[in-house]
């Protein structure tokens, strides 16, 4: 099976995982996930492995092959799996779940390598691009740094008491961090680094963004430089591009008819996937914010999305 260059693979409550053709919009593989929901979805940084974050388990599927068997089942949670996600050169990956851990998997051996107590159920973690930091937020409104060359929690914050943290994102350069809860709320902090840890939040900005909640918030990647976007996914049925020097609203995404739940950009930040209750996954080009593609296929709500274009930024 030839692998295509680009690989969008989306999930929903159907208990299905479709992968599609980006550009025609046709799916071209099923695969059948009876045993719960998928949570959360995520490529391999070498586009050879699909991750569907379940309950309470973590399954690998082989991009490249055509069987519907997982390659490898990670299995030590109690609950649902809300995030998964890969060190860069893929070693090793991430998992935060509602039974309250954080957990770390070597992908080479078998069980879970490290384990970290948030107490409180686990929404969203992100690995901080110097790799040796993830930071989680949780349902009680807890964000934490779990350093991970001390192996301990070097920060802790409550952006907002008992307001669940949905997610969370991290420049690429490692810059700023934004969270998003559940009144529709961005909290942006500038990362400051002292004493090789990552330990200062400094507050920079609140941002008001819906009116609902946010599902989820991811900043652009670095090849959408010299601009700098956050993008908000929520249960407004929008999704709206706001631009970080200043948070001001760029533009509104309007086309989904329910809750959008999750959103990816492309490497070059030129376009944006997201996924809603509404059973569809769109594509929007974020330089005129319309819509370019819609793919249909699922008959339940579509919650999560995963793209990998592997597409090199083109020259300025």
């Amino acid at each position: 099976m030839t692998q295509p260059s680009v690989i969008l693979a989306t999930a929903s409550y159907d208990h299905t995982i479709r992968f599609w053709e980006a550009k025609s919009g046709r799916c071209y593989r099923t695969i059948q996930y009876p045993d719960s929901q998928v949570n959360r979805l995520e490529i391999t940084p070498d586009k050879r492995y699909l991750a569907a974050a379940g309950n309470p388990h973590i399954r690998l599927f082989d991009i490249n092959s055509s069987s519907p068997q997982p390659v490898m089942s990670y299995d030590s949670h109690t609950n649902n799996v809300m995030a998964v996600g890969f060190q860069c050169d893929g070693k090793w990956m991430y998992s935060g779940s509602e039974d309250g851990t954080v957990k770390i998997w070597d992908l080479r051996a078998p069980g879970c390598q490290r384990e970290y107590e948030s107490r409180g159920a686990v929404n969203t973690v992100v690995l901080h691009p110097n790799q040796t930091e993830l930071i989680s937020g949780d349902q009680n409104g807890n964000i934490r740094v779990w350093d991970l060359t001390a192996n301990s929690c070097s920060c802790e914050l409550v952006p907002e008491v008992d307001t669940a943290v949905r997610s969370l994102t991290v420049m690429w350069d490692g810059s700023l961090v934004v969270a998003a809860n559940n009144h529709g709320t961005c909290y942006v902090w500038r990362l400051l680094r002292g004493n090789q840890t990552m330990t200062n939040f400094e507050p920079l900005h609140k941002l008001q963004a819906h009116n609902g909640y946010i599902l989820k918030c991811l900043l652009s990647p670095e090849f959408c430089e010299p601009h700098r976007y956050l993008a908000t996914a929520s249960s407004d049925h929008t999704v709206k591009i706001w631009n970080v020097d200043g948070f001001t609203l760029e533009k509104t995404l309007i086309g989904h008819q329910r809750w959008v739940w999750d959103c990816v950009f492309s490497v070059d930040g030129a376009y944006l996937i997201t996924a809603s209750s509404d059973t569809t996954a769109k594509l929007w080009s974020m330089t005129s914010g319309e819509e370019i593609k819609t793919y249909q296929g699922h008959h339940k709500a579509t919650v999560c999305c995963a793209l990998h274009d592997g597409a090199e930024p083109s020259p300025s």
